[in-house]
């Protein structure tokens, strides 16, 4: 038998077929525009490695609007203010599920929705404020609700409000409409599936919808985290998870700075188990894994 029978074929760069050319012409330069402005209106920062997610998540609008190059649809944003809100929606990550980071949940429940519980059968008219900050297709807020609806005999006795907000105005509308797969359930535990209901059958491709009464306690509103908060009054926790790793290290810390003016005394900030927070915040106590206290 021949001793090179098996040899292996060689294929040397030059024979590798070339790459298809792109729909888009996006240069270094347009690049740079994109990512300036991403940063200027959504504090949100790109490396020089983003330049395929940009293309893939931008491809979709320039398409819509029948532009032919990434230059043109830098010159459509310069010259149409109203698109900016398009453009971040477009470059914004929104991924999430119900009951996601669990351990913070199950903190929630035992350090806040517990204690006001009972507060609340003592005396009604209690007062409870949770902030669920780039709370993306709502299944955070959710489930927040849906934990103070379950441990709060009598919550409509009480003010209890959770505020969600978003930057992106897509997955805000998807979360008030507040139905959902059948599959998104799956890890919902057993005690809080009776708040959805619709068909649960994933081979029919079965809708769920939440309890009405676990939604009347959302206010879902769009707020730009580096803008103006046009609201008033302290909050006794504030989720902003798997957020900040999308800010540059000065944006991540001037944000928590201003999450510490808005908690109350003794109140909560839970943060996504990715991120950490950078320098000294006065006022913060770091009192388990990504969960922080504001000390009185």
């Amino acid at each position: 038998m021949p001793a090179n029978r098996h040899r292996a074929t060689v294929v040397t760069i030059d024979q590798l077929p070339a790459a298809p050319p792109r729909e888009f012409v996006l240069s270094q330069a347009d690049f740079q525009t994109l990512t300036r402005l991403a940063y200027e209106h959504a504090g949100i920062s790109l490396s020089e490695g983003k330049q395929n997610l940009i293309y893939s998540r931008l491809a979709r609008r320039l398409r819509a609007l029948g532009l032919e190059s990434f230059r043109h649809y830098c010159n459509y944003l310069a010259a149409t203010p109203g698109e900016v809100e398009n453009f971040i929606n477009a470059i914004s990550t929104n991924h999430t599920k119900f009951f996601r980071e669990a351990h913070h949940f199950e903190h929630f429940r035992t350090h806040v929705a517990v204690p006001f519980a009972r507060a609340a059968a003592r005396k009604a008219g209690g007062r409870l404020r949770v902030w669920s900050a780039g709370c993306s297709s709502g299944e955070e807020p959710y489930t927040i609700a849906m934990i103070l609806k379950s441990e709060v005999e009598n919550i409509g006795g009480n003010d209890v409000r959770v505020l969600a907000t978003d930057i992106d105005t897509d997955v805000l509308a998807k979360a008030a409409n507040a139905q959902f797969s059948a599959g998104a359930i799956d890890e919902v535990p057993k005690p809080y599936r009776g708040f959805f209901t619709g068909s649960a059958d994933v081979g029919a491709n079965g809708k769920l919808v939440i309890d009405n009464e676990v939604q009347t306690l959302i206010a879902f509103r769009r707020l730009n985290l580096l803008g103006p908060w046009p609201f008033h009054g302290l909050f006794d926790a504030i989720f902003c998870r798997n957020v900040m790793i999308y800010f540059d290290a000065p944006t991540k810390a001037a944000l928590i700075d201003r999450f510490i003016q808005q908690i109350k005394a003794g109140g909560w900030l839970y943060v996504g188990h990715s991120e950490s927070l950078i320098g000294t915040h006065s006022g913060l106590q770091l009192v388990g894994r990504t969960i922080y206290r504001r000390e009185t």
